[in-house]
């Protein structure tokens, strides 16, 4: 993924993986004589996209970083692409000049970002960085998420836990939500759209690499190439606690093009999963008690 070249094979991996998902008779194509691979051909592709097969080729295979934006958006048609889609297309067809990356200092939410989610004191709010990486959490949010870490945890970079590592490989996080294989298909959808855009990000890459070796679960997501911006939803949670729990997540992306986030969980009001949050936000103790507890063996692995 890092590097140039990186980028190159994620077009190549990202299209190929589109072309096997369209089949010749979806798009009024005759198939003739055996496939060696499910879906569209490549010269097949280019000729729905109405451009050579050798272009196509040498654009699939990353030899063409000046593909037009009429070119690059006649192929995402061809393939159907969701927006999602066909925006991480153009990341990675025209990607950006890569940045030589310096060792700098760890990233950090902003003073004033951190007083307003501290400040918001019946609402679960969390800053994620660039990585899935936890900058600050309220009081509610850490509760909420995390309980058996630290509170102070984020304020420590070689400490901070990360969203999507924890979603892979820690048990606690994995009972938390009822629908976890829906949550990682969307976890990963996202670090893809990530990915496609900070190409030469080594942080992201060695995240990926990691889980990738510790988790079959997320190695196999992540060859599927999904993706998609999470940017609202719904989380269904088992809270330890306070049991089941419905609400409404905002991310919102921070000014000055970081890949900051800030995320805001809501129940409906009036609704038991309100008066669920508020039983939370008294039972502080209780909460990172039971956080800790021992891990089912059914759910260690």
């Amino acid at each position: 993924m890092q590097g140039e070249n990186g980028g190159r094979g994620e077009l190549a991996d990202f299209l190929r993986s589109r072309r096997a998902q369209v089949r010749p008779d979806d798009v009024g194509l005759v198939s003739h004589g055996p496939r060696r691979v499910p879906g569209l051909r490549r010269e097949e592709l280019a000729q729905l996209a109405g451009v050579s097969p050798i272009y196509y080729t040498r654009l699939e295979q990353g030899q063409s970083t000046n593909a037009s934006e009429s070119v690059i958006d006649a192929i995402a048609r061809a393939l159907a692409l969701t927006d999602d889609e066909r925006a991480y297309l153009h990341e990675l067809a025209r990607p950006r000049p890569a940045k030589r990356w310096r060792a700098q200092r760890p990233e950090s939410a902003r003073r004033g970002v951190e007083q307003l989610i501290t400040a918001m004191r019946d609402v679960p709010a969390l800053v994620l960085g660039r990585h899935t990486e936890v900058l600050a959490w309220n009081e509610l949010g850490h509760l909420l998420f995390a309980g058996h870490y630290d509170r102070t945890a984020p304020s420590r970079p070689a400490d901070r836990p990360n969203l999507t590592r924890m979603l892979f490989l820690d048990p606690h996080t994995r009972e938390l939500y009822r629908r976890w294989n829906e949550e990682a298909s969307r976890s990963v959808a996202s670090l893809r759209m990530t990915a496609g855009r900070y190409t030469d990000d080594a942080a992201l890459t060695a995240l990926v690499g990691e889980l990738i070796v510790k988790s079959p679960e997320f190695a196999a997501c992540w060859a599927k190439h999904p993706v998609q911006v999470c940017t609202a939803g719904t989380k269904y949670l088992h809270h330890p606690v306070v049991g089941d729990l419905e609400l409404d997540y905002e991310a919102l992306h921070l000014p000055e093009d970081d890949g900051h986030r800030l995320l805001t969980y809501t129940p409906a009001p009036g609704s038991s999963h309100e008066a669920a949050l508020q039983l939370l936000k008294v039972s502080t103790r209780s909460v990172v008690d039971v956080w800790r507890r021992p891990v089912a063996a059914d759910h260690a692995g």
